[in-house]
């Protein structure tokens, strides 16, 4: 069932408003982060070192003596700057790809979906890591190495979802009409997918936060002092003894914002009708 025909019924439940109210407290703090961190994320000062949660420091400093809540708070625009980002072009591309082989058929139906399968067959924290490796760290790099490693997922699901609409009755008036490929993809076919597009992105979203976090945790991330939060928790694990604050603190705003990234997708497959259990 297409997303236009849900419009008119949706009905919010508990676990919308809890997810939902956790990623708007994340977009807000990573939107107005000027505003909302008390001090420079980058800012060394080196007469608080290690100090614990206070009124002056939230959620206290680490070894630098820069104050962890403002690196958290700057930490979310890492996040959800590539998160959204990578995810966005993920599902538009992967979603174009997917509707159009499936429409088309035939021979390049068959070369593309080898090029998916190829794909997909590379360990994803592998694929990664080559990608990184061999273009180096920065924002443009992680997000062309999210979108590769999620791009084909989109793609077969999409793909699949599309093949059971390419059959039916108005699909073939349209061919019946002369109408154009390409309008055919675009106004008869990929209307059909918004749902499952929708569903797509906020969970390819939350896997890519981790993602990213796990690459700057390994080192392979943003580059310091940029405050990021994989790249915290690396760089503060050595002293969960002693400072916990540093690696908990950071560990907790990536668990919340996946968490409701988690909340939502779940919440709006279920309103659409949408099946996650196949997911790739």
């Amino acid at each position: 069932m297409s997303l236009r025909t849900h419009i008119g019924n949706i009905r919010l439940p508990w676990a919308v408003w809890l997810g939902g109210g956790l990623l708007i407290v994340h977009l807000i703090m990573a939107l107005f982060a000027a505003y909302v961190a008390p001090y420079s994320p980058t800012a060394i000062d080196t007469a608080h070192i290690m100090e614990p949660p206070s009124p002056s420091h939230w959620f206290g400093t680490d070894r630098y003596g820069r104050d962890i809540f403002s690196r958290v708070v700057y930490g979310g625009q890492v996040a959800l700057l590539i998160s959204l980002v990578s995810a966005a072009i993920s599902v538009l591309v992967g979603g174009f790809l997917g509707v159009t082989t499936a429409y088309i058929g035939g021979v390049f139906d068959d070369t593309v979906m080898r090029i998916i399968d190829a794909m997909i067959a590379i360990p994803g924290v592998l694929l990664l890591l080559v990608i990184v490796t061999g273009l180096g760290s920065g924002t443009a790099v992680i997000v062309l190495a999210m979108v590769l490693s999620y791009l084909p997922g989109v793609v077969r699901v999409i793909r699949a979802t599309a093949l059971e609409y390419v059959p039916r009755e108005f699909m073939l008036a349209a061919r019946v009409r002369g109408e154009h490929v390409w309008h055919i993809v675009w106004v008869e076919l990929w209307p059909n997918v918004l749902d499952v597009l929708f569903v797509e992105f906020a969970m390819r979203a939350s896997w890519i936060v981790l993602s990213v976090s796990g690459l700057s945790f390994l080192g392979f991330g943003v580059n310091p002092p940029i405050p990021d939060w994989g790249l915290m928790v690396s760089e503060n694990r050595a002293m969960l003894v002693t400072a916990p604050w540093g690696a908990l603190f950071p560990m907790l705003a990536v668990s919340t914002l996946v968490v409701a990234l988690n909340v939502v997708s779940d919440e709006i497959a279920k309103l659409l009708g949408v099946d996650r259990g196949a997911r790739i």
